[in-house]
């Protein structure tokens, strides 16, 4: 499959035609961070509204990587009133530690699905039926579906995962861009504090750079660090 510059709808309407009402696009950021939590974002869309939002895309929706930080913030704030619903899932660093990143992802989605739902009024009652479509080629949404840790979501989504997802589906796209302002602002916000403001997050987000691991050798991890991890 060809890769195309802007996302669509295409597998989102296959989907609605499949006999979903809702479908939710998912999508992670923070996977490798040393610090800080990751997070999925969520953005629903009903079946019923896939014409009027394929007709009102905001402008320059794509895969957040490939979008400046100027663009993903222009587009925020457009994307929370375009989709029906949308949700941030968090992990903290000690979920990270303590379950794996997999583990960790997978209940940071629920988190979000569970949110959504709740938004749009589905309360397990009733007969909707949601799909799901996840960014990369591992179905941790599933796996981490009844575990003690998930949160019981009203109606457990039926997961696709589609590699490229952020560069191809709509919904995809839009959760990634929500999820990675959302958790730049965080680290932002966080590197004021004096205690984080010597590992740089306000300009590497708590990923590995050499800077980054330069100040874990040299102030030891903060308690917002990913201890299980190789900081340094």
């Amino acid at each position: 499959m060809s890769i195309s510059a802007v996302p669509t709808f295409e597998l989102e309407r296959r989907i609605a035609a499949d006999g979903c009402d809702v479908i939710v696009g998912f999508d992670e950021v923070g996977r490798g961070s040393l610090a800080g939590p990751a997070m999925v974002g969520a953005a629903a869309f009903r079946a019923a509204d896939l014409d009027r939002a394929q007709q009102t895309v905001p402008q320059y929706l794509a895969d957040s990587k490939m979008l400046t930080e100027h663009r993903r913030e222009a587009l925020y704030e457009p994307l929370q009133t375009w989709v029906d619903a949308y949700a941030i899932g968090s992990a903290t660093n000690q979920e990270i530690d303590e379950w794996g990143i997999s583990h960790a992802l997978g209940v940071a989605a629920l988190r979000a699905l569970d949110e959504v739902e709740r938004a749009l009024g589905i309360d397990g009652h009733g007969d909707a039926r949601v799909g799901a479509i996840l960014d990369g080629p591992n179905d941790y949404i599933t796996k981490a579906l009844g575990t003690f840790e998930a949160p019981l979501v009203p109606v457990p989504a039926h997961v696709i995962t589609q590699v490229k997802g952020d560069q191809r589906c709509c919904s995809v796209a839009a959760a990634a861009v929500l999820a990675k302002v959302t958790r730049d602002r965080l680290m932002v916000a966080l590197a004021e504090n004096p205690d984080y403001a010597r590992y740089g997050w306000a300009h590497n987000k708590g990923y590995g750079s050499k800077a980054h691991r330069v100040a874990i050798a040299e102030y030891g991890p903060s308690d917002l660090h990913r201890v299980s991890w190789n900081l340094t």
